[in-house]
């Protein structure tokens, strides 16, 4: 099998597990179980247009996080990102267009944890979240997603 055709398979489809609205810069987040999204992200969150409309991580990785900080999953609402999603790498999808409910996204850069980390882990939170802290995307078509929605890319 070539390299291209290994990097573009898949084992399953992922699924929403969690969905979360920034309001507002340092406002606590909100979890709903549904929303639209627009060209310029989710409604209701302060998201911004373009590259980091939306982003990601997987909740996966909210177990090994934790670990590194020497405790359970950290709550999904701490790494203040707008899906959790399980069953799926997200870092295989980088620059694919991939469907989640009725929306497409396209996945673009890596979402690097902010000082606010060790804020919220306590010390060495900073470091626990690099390489983990999920990925940002564009809205490809605007649509409703909801917890349960499927994650796959667009083949």
């Amino acid at each position: 099998m070539s390299l291209n055709a290994l990097i573009a398979g898949w084992a399953q489809p992922g699924r929403v597990e969690w969905i979360g609205l920034r309001p507002a810069r340092r406002e606590a987040m909100q979890s709903v179980d549904e929303t639209m999204t627009s060209a310029d992200g989710l409604e209701g969150d302060r998201s911004r247009a373009g590259k980091r409309a939306v982003t990601l991580i997987q909740q996966e990785h909210l177990a090994a996080i934790g670990s590194y900080l020497g405790q359970g999953p950290v709550a999904p609402e701490i790494p203040r990102r707008n899906l959790v999603v399980s069953g799926i790498n997200l870092t295989a999808l980088k620059g694919r267009e991939v469907q989640v409910g009725e929306t497409i996204l396209r996945f673009t850069v890596i979402c690097a944890p902010c000082s606010r980390m060790e804020e919220a882990l306590g010390k060495g939170g900073y470091s626990a979240v690099r390489g983990h802290g999920g990925w940002c995307a564009e809205v490809v078509r605007p649509g409703q997603v909801k917890l349960g929605d499927v994650v796959q890319p667009v083949d």
